[in-house]
């Protein structure tokens, strides 16, 4: 894989990045949840205006290898990774564990003690591997289909460097 790099959601990446979230719900989903859930799942990317407002209200990421999009996550509250999705064909090449470590990096700098995420049934193993603890399970309704998740915690280093004005 050539150099990853990382960059700010722009409002033009909308229509891009909702549909590389369809892609990867559908692709890498297939092994985890039903047809239904996966479709009702992507359905929130199906108007990129509406998803890239969405995006527009947290903290986005966008992750490039050789000028392509490959992949973005989107910080909560500088404390909860609201969204983390990669494309299929960029799977498990580092570059969700990449834009973990850019979330929690910024969580950091801006005075977090912790990160959650409400992790899906693909990207639970990836989230232990990064030291991320699971905490309870969770079935949310989208669209008349119930999907299940597992909310996990990590604890940030202690000492991690703060951004001006929050030390």
């Amino acid at each position: 894989m050539s150099a990853l790099s990382f960059r700010p959601y722009l409002p033009r990446d909308a229509e891009t990045l909702a549909a590389l979230f369809a892609e990867s719900i559908l692709t890498l989903g297939e092994d985890h949840y039903s047809e239904g859930q996966l479709a009702a799942w992507a359905t929130f990317g199906e108007d990129a205006a509406s998803f890239g407002a969405f995006l527009a209200g947290f903290t986005t990421i966008v992750a490039e290898t050789e000028g392509e999009i490959v992949g973005f996550a989107s910080l909560k509250d500088d404390k909860h990774i609201k969204m983390l999705y990669v494309l299929p064909d960029a799977a498990r090449q580092g570059i969700g564990k990449a834009l973990v470590n850019v979330m929690e990096l910024l969580a950091a700098k801006r005075g977090a003690e912790a990160l959650s995420v409400d992790a899906s049934e693909v990207a639970v193993p990836l989230f232990e591997k990064l030291g991320y603890e699971a905490q309870k399970r969770n079935t949310v309704m989208i669209e008349d289909e119930w999907l299940a998740n597992t909310t996990m915690k990590k604890t940030l280093p202690k000492g991690a460097p703060q951004a001006a004005g929050n030390a």
